[in-house]
């Protein structure tokens, strides 16, 4: 048991981990006084929940191979949703919140429709959809944002429980949820091979347009799920917000990839690598750096993640490296190569 233990928690297996832990104590010999405040770690927790959800639900559309570039305009959508719901129409939190998660799953539904339906690569499709959702955004706020919110929306946004805000929870309880739907159910195991290889997937029985279809609508709906939960810790809606989502949610899923199943998106992972980032975001920006640096952080650290992935379905980074630098073998050569019958 402490073998497996050890194997699972090792640099190989868990390196963001490590990672964290470096990150941590660099930091806390630096700059001890802001970076180990209990009011440092309160706030990241509370700010990167939203963050987690959102990569969390583009977990599940990447597991079944389908790649959403709309999850920052679903996120916005949501959350000036929300609030247009709330204040200009006037309707109950409860009808509001209901409201917001159907017209999210059904965003996600529609989306697939374009990828399943009209064969649209889902490059195009969600990048197309992406610039639809911003359009609707600006069109139904004006551009501007919109303020006084209920006050019990902003209370379930920000109020603690043992120490932790409601939003965290909320995040803790979809991961659970999501990855034991991944991790310990058949149809986890029919996403993650649809994921792999569509067309296997469909010869072996698995009905892979329900699927790709079920992945998006339940990613719509955690999309919604986090806009609402915005609006709620920011006490108003942003119609700025959703971009700002799609670069951390793409570096956390890509980076978890590389965790605990390597070359597999996995949910544990993905939540450790939102946290990770953020906590060298908050190091950088605690030790006065300036803000393209921190800018420059997220990029850099999207473009490893997606090698370290690419390595990892490779088998590893030194077989990779290997396959970059070996010569390119001509036509002349592989036929030099090639057994000659006995007498010729």
């Amino acid at each position: 048991m402490a073998l497996n233990v050890l194997r699972y928690l090792s640099f190989r297996n868990a390196s963001a981990l490590w990672v964290m832990v470096a990150i941590v104590l660099y930091f806390s010999y630096s700059i001890p006084e802001t970076f180990l405040a209990a009011r440092t770690w309160k706030s990241l927790l509370d700010a990167q929940a939203i963050v987690a959800i959102t990569a969390i639900a583009l977990v599940v559309p990447l597991s079944a191979g389908v790649f959403n570039l709309a999850i920052g305009a679903q996120v916005g959508v949501a959350s000036i949703m929300i609030g247009w719901l709330l204040v200009p129409a006037g309707l109950p939190i409860l009808v509001s919140v209901l409201v917001t998660l159907v017209a999210s799953a059904a965003i996600g539904f529609l989306i697939s429709v374009l990828i399943v339906g009209f064969r649209i690569d889902s490059f195009i499709a969600t990048l197309g959809a992406s610039s639809l959702l911003l359009a609707f955004v600006t069109f139904i706020s004006g551009g501007r944002q919109i303020l006084k919110m209920p006050r019990a929306l902003v209370d379930f946004g920000t109020d603690r429980i043992f120490g932790l805000t409601y939003p965290f929870l909320v995040m803790l309880a979809i991961a659970i949820a999501v990855w034991y739907v991944l991790e310990r159910t058949p149809l986890g195991r029919r996403i993650y091979a649809t994921g792999g290889s569509l067309e296997a997937a469909r010869l072996s029985g698995i009905h892979v347009v329900a699927i790709v279809v079920g992945a998006m609508t339940a990613s719509g709906l955690l999309t919604g799920i986090a806009g609402a939960l915005m609006t709620a810790r920011l006490g108003n809606a942003d119609p700025t917000i959703g971009p700002a989502f799609m670069l951390p949610a793409f570096t956390a899923a890509f980076l978890g990839s590389t965790q605990f199943h390597h070359g597999r998106f996995n949910v544990p992972g993905t939540v450790l690598s939102v946290y990770v980032l953020a906590a060298g975001v908050k190091g950088l920006q605690l030790s006065g750096v300036p803000t393209w640096v921190t800018d420059g952080f997220d990029g850099a650290a999207l473009l490893i993640a997606v090698g370290l992935a690419s390595a990892a379905r490779s088998g590893s980074a030194k077989s990779l490296w290997r396959r970059f630098l070996r010569p390119r073998r001509t036509t002349l050569q592989i036929e030099a190569e090639r057994p000659r019958p006995v007498g010729t």
